[in-house]
């Protein structure tokens, strides 16, 4: 019997189990259809989600709808802004909602979320994006419609949550990130006790000027709520502001104006451990054996309503009085700290909010650091009252803060400066109106980067002044470098408040400096990570001049001496001006400019070279053994003029030879030619055996050059070996492929001992017209397997043929012309012979004369030359 029971049991255990698993399957379309009916009834926005899905098991006893990826995204005027995201969203409910009739409401009892965004925008007509619900024309029209779903719920939950706030008018941008937060409460009751518990980091900008940057936020609250008088109550509650308890006591209610307050806040404590707290944790360290004295307390109250034309009344008080504090394994303590601000509204107008710093005092050993500021109309035009005075030695900063550095500062800060000015007058460069006074002295500063380069700040002394900046002195070492600066920033205030450009004139001087101490290096590789070179900028926010002299440059494998010249900086573009150097034996000047605001940095440049070196320029400049590889070939000097423009690499700023597009013009000065140093000019040789070009004369020669799409093109030009012509011209690849042509124009008696000899018995008239025969010689194949063809064969051949023809046909001519005489004198009269006396004896004459001319035997022609 017992089996049989707990068989019956089994089955119906199992016939449970396949329904919980089978019911989903059957509810999933007509969930999707209820969601998708309820948000189409009440928003006019674009909403899609991925999927809906049904769980018996995920909040068993209840039912659980999970929703996949949903999204509202706005129409105009907000078109294409995401108002809600959520990657999942959790609906919690009874399973007999699952079984209500079409149009009756199904209760939600839990919602909860993961990985969600809000983003609420109000655009500079004061509209706000989140007002999508749908306007109905008639109003009993709302009680007639449908409810697929009603709210009644008993707990909610939303993990990593990101809520944007943006008003386009104020310019004024709030951010709360990675948000953590649970609330459990019956919501079917008009008065209520809601339990929270919320985490969370806060952003806060304005106009470009940011107050708050991932501060962290944590409330565990109880508040009570009267849904009917919309109104809040803070009951038990602890927040914190990163480690800084507060407590909070009073009241929120929403209003028709808006939203009235009557909240007070304190800190639980005096301890000045409530300051340290106020840091973010990972600039603080650990604070639970930290030794402190004296107090810090925060207190404030904010009274009154918040509405589009006014804010609540409040005082917030910052207070410490005679405090110290040292941490654990430190031997310096921070002493005699005194803190006393406020920020006060008395009025309700938020331009009338003040701030004061009345004092900011502290002691590190002897070094005292005194600070004041007050600052009025923050919400129109602020108007900024400080002074700064003190000493502090940077060394005794990391021993009496747990700062994490790499390696320990060191040096002493002196700071003496006044300063009154209102922000109009920043952001219009009024200095008439901005009063400045003092100096900021800081010497023996050592500073290593992340790469490890130190830098050694012997001195920096900056004045201010009415309506400038002077940096008096900025004297530096760093590597193999040294630098000396001084100049004027004109609109210090606007880049520091308003995010301005920084302008500015500069001079640089130089004893030797090092360009790759400058440079953004590659880290060491690790087991764990790669740090790759940053793409290299010019920062955006300069617009700036630099005149720089420097003894020497030292660039990759260059050396540069006496360099000088102007640097303008502005738009992300860097302009050379009158730039010199000496360098290779000679000098070269330099125009151009750099620009990195695209993605791919491009360069301009026009280049001036005087007497400079062949053999060092076209060796240690790849670009240019790319553009003419005569390194080793010819020796001398070269003066020429170049205009270049391309790509440059992003990290080392050096140009990409393929991108390379421009012309030279240049003139060779005092050369000499080492044709054994070359396999082209050897195979030349050993081609035009009648050239020695260790003999060829290159002086004063000019050339022009153009090259684009890794091609160089050489404009044909003329040389000159003894009386020989030689025209060269054409083409060559960066990768030293090339096309060349040679055209000479070479003397006949260069062309062998057969044509001499032809030649020998012309005329002196003859043989002055045949000077020189064209010969062409056709360079392929690359500079160091070069191709090289001639027709010197082949012209030599027809110069031989035609003398041969012009002496035959002279002969003919010639003989012509004696028989004609022969034929004339023998047809005269004459007493003592006959008529066919006279015929015989022409004949015979003719016959003779013809032997004369060709009975010789033909003579061995000599063999030809090439």
């Amino acid at each position: 019997m017992l089996k049989k029971i707990l068989k019956i049991v089994g089955i119906v255990f199992l016939l449970l189990v396949v329904a919980a698993f089978a019911i989903p399957y059957f509810f999933k379309d007509q969930i999707k259809a209820k969601i998708l009916t309820s948000i189409n009834e009440n928003v006019d926005a674009k909403v899609a989600f991925a999927d809906a899905d049904l769980s018996l098991f995920k909040n068993f006893p209840n039912a659980s709808v999970t929703i996949d990826k949903l999204s509202i995204i706005n129409k105009a005027p907000f078109e294409g802004d995401t108002l809600v995201s959520f990657e999942e969203l959790n609906l919690k409910m009874s399973i007999k909602e699952l079984f209500k009739g079409e149009n009756e409401p199904m209760n939600i009892d839990g919602i909860s979320s993961k990985n969600g965004l809000i983003n609420i925008i109000f655009n500079k007509d004061g509209i706000g994006n989140f007002d999508i619900a749908l306007k109905n024309k008639k109003e009993d029209a709302k009680d007639e419609k449908s409810k697929p779903l009603a709210l009644k719920i008993k707990e909610y939950e939303i993990e990593n949550f990101r809520f944007q706030f943006y008003d386009e008018k104020s310019k004024m941008k709030m951010v709360l990130d990675s948000i953590n937060h649970e609330g459990k409460g019956d919501f079917t009751s008009t008065k209520l006790d809601l339990i929270t518990k919320t985490t969370t980091k806060v952003s806060l900008s304005m106009d470009k000027a940011n107050y708050m940057n991932n501060v962290a936020l944590s409330l565990d609250a109880i508040l009570g709520i009267d849904l009917e008088k919309s109104k809040y109550t803070f009951k038990e509650n602890k927040a914190k502001i990163n480690e800084l308890p507060l407590e909070f006591d009073g009241f929120i209610q929403i209003v028709e104006a808006g939203q009235e307050y009557d909240l007070k806040f304190k800190t639980p404590t005096s301890s000045f451990k409530n300051f340290l707290g106020l840091i973010p944790a990972q600039y603080a360290a650990n604070l639970d054996n930290v030794k402190t004295s004296g107090d810090f307390t925060v207190a404030g109250f904010a009274k009154g309503l918040y509405s589009e034309t006014t804010v609540p009344k409040f005082n917030i008080e910052i207070a410490s009085n005679n405090a110290s504090f040292q941490y654990p394994n430190l031997p310096k303590s921070v002493k005699n700290i005194v803190i006393d601000t406020k920020i006060i509204n008395e009025t309700g107008v938020m331009n009338d909010t003040y701030v004061n710093l009345d004092k900011l005092s502290f002691q590190i050993d002897q070094d005292v650091f005194n600070a004041k500021a007050n600052i009025k109309n923050l919400a129109e035009n602020a108007l900024v009252n400080a002074a700064l005075k003190g000493t502090i030695n940077l060394a005794n900063v990391t021993k009496a803060y747990p700062v994490k550095l790499d390696k320990p500062l060191s040096g002493m800060l002196k700071a003496d400066v006044t300063t009154e000015f209102d922000m109009q007058s920043v952001e219009k460069s009024d200095y008439a109106r901005i009063k400045n006074a003092g100096t900021i002295d800081l010497s023996g500063f050592n500073y290593t980067d992340e790469n490890g380069k130190t830098m050694n700040i012997s001195k920096v002394l900056v004045a201010f002044n009415p309506s400038t900046v002077n940096l008096q002195q900025f004297s530096a070492t760093t590597g193999k470098s040294d630098i000396s600066v001084n100049g004027v920033l004109e609109n210090f205030y606007g880049f520091v408040f308003k995010n301005q450009e920084l302008k500015g004139n500069f001079n640089l001087n130089s004893n030797q400096l090092a360009v790759n101490d400058f440079m953004t290096t590659e880290a060491p590789k690790t087991e764990t990570a790669t740090k790759k070179s940053e793409a290299m900028k010019i920062p955006a926010f300069l617009n700036c001049s630099l005149t720089a002299k420097a003894n020497t440059v030292l660039y990759d494998n260059l050396t540069l001496k006496n360099v000088s010249g102007k640097i303008i900086i502005k738009d992300q573009k860097a302009t050379l001006q009158n730039g010199k150097t000496d360098i290779f034996g000679g000098s070269i000047s330099f125009n151009g400019d750099v620009s990195t605001k695209e993605k791919t940095p491009k360069f301009n440049m026009d280049l001036g070279l005087n007497k400079v070196d062949i053999m060092q320029t076209f060796t240690q400049l790849d670009m240019m053994k790319k553009i003419a590889p005569i390194a080793g070939i010819i020796n001398g000097k070269l003066n020429s003029t170049i205009k270049l423009s391309g790509n440059l690499n992003e990290t080392e700023m050096t140009p990409i030879l393929s991108s390379l597009t421009g012309d030279l013009l240049g003139q060779l000065l005092s050369t000499t030619v080492n044709s054994s140093n070359s396999t082209l000019l050897t195979a030349l040789d050993n081609n035009l055996n009648f050239v020695d070009l260790k003999k060829l004369n290159l002086n004063d020669l000019k050339a022009a050059i153009t090259f684009k799409d890794g091609k160089v093109n050489v404009k044909p030009f003329d040389i000159k070996y003894q009386d020989i012509k030689v025209n060269v011209g054409g083409t060559h690849g960066f990768d030293q492929n090339m096309n060349y042509n040679l055209k000479l124009d070479v003397p006949a008696k260069y062309l062998g001992t057969e044509a001499n000899n032809l030649i020998a018995k012309l005329s002196p008239a003859d043989a002055q017209k045949v000077q020189s025969i064209p010969v062409n010689a056709i360079i392929g194949g690359n500079f160091s397997s070069p191709k090289i063809t001639t027709d010197v064969k082949q012209a030599t051949t027809n110069l031989v043929n035609n003398l041969v023809k012009q002496q035959k046909e002279k002969v003919v001519s010639s003989t012509k012309n004696t028989v004609n005489s022969i034929i004339s004198n023998a047809t005269k009269p004459k007493n003592d012979t006959t008529k066919t006396d006279v015929k015989k004896d022409v004949k015979t004459k003719a016959n003779n004369l013809i032997k004369d001319i060709f009975g010789k035997k033909k003579k061995e022609e000599p063999k030809k030359t090439e």
